[in-house]
């Protein structure tokens, strides 16, 4: 809502360990209602940034609020307005759904906790598996039943760290769907995914890399930054013209799409003069928009570089 202070707003913010810094001066703000992607590469720095966000970890340096609590001073004020859930299932295996949830309201001393159980079932769809074993559960319900647990208390704010691994394309969908329904209630959502469909889902993105945070904005803004041009190739024989292709001016990726190669490039003069003497029969050049996917692999490339 127009006015409103972001539900998060830091500067700067650092964690290191030993002498590695991990994440290094990170900036960001978040709105209500907003579904904010973090992208990156294992070990970028995304679960330690969002466990300071939640007053898991302390930071080392800089300043901010989340949900209008310092981060460093009250992290004990914010916990309790978060949902956190992370890749790894860290629910009871040898407990029921409706215990699980029972266990999980207990911690967070919610009021009418039996109501808020049937409530939380009802809207996650798991009154069949009301009394079945976590353990049992395939990946999909697992998921929502860790979401489940994340609602339970009503947070203001979820920090969801690759929630969607491991699960099918389907509970995937479910799962979003679910997400943007409450978005729609008001609620933020920060989450961190490798799935390039699903950061296209998030109403913006930031992309982080070695500590750093490369690139912030919505898929459109982030990809017209980049300035990355890209050709789709097809015709026969594309596999042998890969190698031809690489390590040529101004080509940066040349990489397989069903039938048809995507090569591309920042310096978009050079690529097109590379280029330019494969361009005849049988092959078919055409310029298209460079998607997601090959923006972030040219982020991860300039961030090695």
């Amino acid at each position: 809502m127009s006015g409103e202070a972001p539900v998060i707003d830091v500067t700067g913010l650092t964690k290191i360990f030993g002498k590695k810094t991990v994440v290094d001066h990170i900036d960001m703000r978040v709105a209500r209602g907003e579904i904010y992607g973090f992208l990156g590469p294992n070990g970028s720095g995304k679960t330690t940034f969002i466990r300071m966000l939640c007053g898991l970890l302390r930071p080392d340096d800089g300043y901010g609020t989340c949900l209008g609590f310092d981060v460093r001073e009250e992290p004990e004020r914010i916990k309790p307005h978060v949902g956190y859930m992370s890749q790894k299932f860290s629910l009871y295996e040898d407990m029921t759904v409706r215990e699980n949830l029972d266990f999980i309201a207990r911690m967070y001393g919610v009021a009418g906790r039996e109501a808020a159980i049937g409530r939380t079932i009802e809207r996650m769809n798991l009154g069949r598996f009301r009394d079945q074993l976590a353990g049992t559960l395939s990946g999909g319900w697992k998921q929502r039943l860790a979401l489940s647990a994340c609602m339970i208390h009503e947070p203001r704010l979820l920090l969801l760290d690759e929630p969607t691994a491991g699960v099918d394309p389907m509970a995937r969908r479910d799962f979003w769907d679910e997400v943007h329904k409450l978005a729609g209630e008001g609620i933020t959502a920060l989450i961190s995914t490798h799935y390039m469909d699903e950061a296209e889902r998030c109403h913006r993105l930031a992309y982080i890399a070695y500590g750093h945070l490369l690139a912030t904005g919505s898929v459109a803004e982030i990809v017209a930054a980049e300035g990355l041009a890209t050709y789709e190739v097809s015709g026969p024989e594309l596999y042998g013209l890969i190698d031809r292709l690489r390590g040529l001016p101004g080509v940066e990726q040349v990489v397989a799409f069903g039938l048809t190669l995507h090569v591309s490039g920042r310096d978009g003069a050079a690529l097109e003069a590379s280029l330019k003497p494969f361009m005849a029969p049988p092959h078919t050049f055409r310029r298209i928009p460079s998607n997601l996917e090959e923006v972030f692999i040219s982020l991860m490339r300039k961030a090695v570089a």
